[in-house]
């Protein structure tokens, strides 16, 4: 059996963008999620509504500001992952820096250290 795919957006202030992606996507099969600001504060795993996973403990002094889009997509890989992307750029969707797929391991972290981690990362990339 095919496993459920889905996205979630993070941070997108577009609603255009946001709707016209949205829109792509279900015509795909693929289910979305918008996330709340305050999401950073989740794993990824609760996130995502996979079983096992309990909301955070929220510390109100705790603030974390991520000002870029994030696109989370999980069980989308390989081929998928590349008809995704382009069905999002033939829709007129603009480009998305922040993406990640769903591994065993970031499935463990909050929404905030995967955010953390895709910006260091681009920081390398930028850098070299």
């Amino acid at each position: 059996m095919k496993k459920q795919e889905q996205v979630l957006f993070y941070q997108f202030q577009d609603e255009e963008k946001l709707a016209i992606a949205c829109k792509t996507l279900h015509k795909l099969g693929i289910s979305t999620k918008i996330l709340p600001a305050e999401a950073w504060r989740e794993k990824v795993g609760y996130l995502l509504g996979a079983k096992g996973f309990q909301p955070a403990k929220v510390k109100a002094e705790d603030d974390f500001v991520f000002p870029h889009e994030v696109m989370v997509l999980q069980n989308i890989r390989n081929k998928r992952l590349d008809e995704v992307l382009l069905a999002l750029k033939d829709a007129g969707v603009p480009h998305i820096r922040f993406k990640a797929v769903v591994t065993p391991f970031n499935t463990l972290w909050t929404l905030r250290r995967l955010c953390e981690t895709m910006q260091k990362e681009h920081g390398a990339l930028a850098a070299q």
